[in-house]
């Protein structure tokens, strides 16, 4: 399971787009409680160890900004609790020695809380598919790890709103280094790029694509308890040079626990 927070805000003078509504000056604070059951059963598929999950997430939003009209900007707050859409994830897992590779497909089922008339909303309003892979060097005598994961974002139109995103590259890294057999920590950092425009946006915006990147500390320790390894992470980015988004922090806390018992 992961928890997930994030908090940022935009400039008076950055026009965002929030489902039916076009925004000034955005404060926004999101938190969710992400629950990913997995399941990886004892069997090859092309040479690789296969692995199921479906992630959701019950959260909570607050937004404020100003609200433009024809006629004027008026100051708006909303705030809003319920559940998330749906992600359902298939991955292929490829391992030589300290050498791990991954594949993905993975996308979102709209079924979350939404409304296009809200500053703040826990569901996107619309479908999308996710297709990349990963690549980690894992050194288990010198304790080193690199990660790098990538991806092509593809969203479906917004039938509320008949605004489509443009498709979006994104690229996950981390470096890290065992202290000891518990304890990790390293660096991490992400790269989110729109690659084409989107449409159903006024004319007067251009093309709005968007981009943020990001980078941050990570500490990771592991221990035993009933029987089973449990091992939790804390990483935190600062996000910088955002474009038509807002620009803020996210920390995230995962924990893995094993549903069977280590032998």
């Amino acid at each position: 399971m992961q928890t997930y927070y994030y908090t940022g805000s935009a400039e008076s003078t950055r026009a965002l787009i929030r489902g039916n509504l076009l925004s000034f000056g955005l404060d926004t604070d999101f938190v969710g409680q992400f629950f990913v059951p997995t399941y990886s059963p004892d069997t090859k598929v092309l040479g690789a160890r296969p692995s199921f999950s479906l992630a959701f997430f019950p959260g909570y939003a607050d937004t404020s900004a100003e609200v433009a009209t024809p006629q004027v900007r008026q100051r708006q707050s909303d705030s809003l609790s319920g559940f998330g859409d749906l992600y359902p994830t298939l991955q292929l897992f490829w391992n030589q020695g300290t050498q791990n590779w991954m594949t993905y497909l993975t996308g979102d089922i709209p079924v979350g809380t939404y409304n296009p008339n809200r500053l703040s909303n826990l569901g996107i309003g619309h479908g999308a598919v996710d297709i990349g892979g990963a690549y980690t060097y894992m050194n288990t005598q010198s304790g080193w790890e690199f990660s790098a994961t990538g991806g092509l974002t593809y969203n479906f139109e917004n039938s509320d709103t008949d605004y489509q995103n443009g498709i979006d590259a994104h690229l996950d890294l981390g470096l890290s280094r065992s202290l000891s057999e518990q304890l990790v920590v390293g660096v991490v950092g992400y790269a989110y790029v729109q690659l084409t425009a989107d449409d159903g946006q006024p004319p007067a915006l251009g093309a709005f694509k968007s981009r943020t990147f990001a980078v941050g500390p990570q500490i990771g320790y592991t221990f035993q308890t009933g029987g089973r390894s449990i091992f939790v992470n804390l990483r935190g980015y600062g996000e910088f040079s955002a474009r038509h988004r807002p620009q803020g922090t996210d920390i995230y806390v995962t924990v893995n626990i094993p549903l069977h018992r280590g032998k």
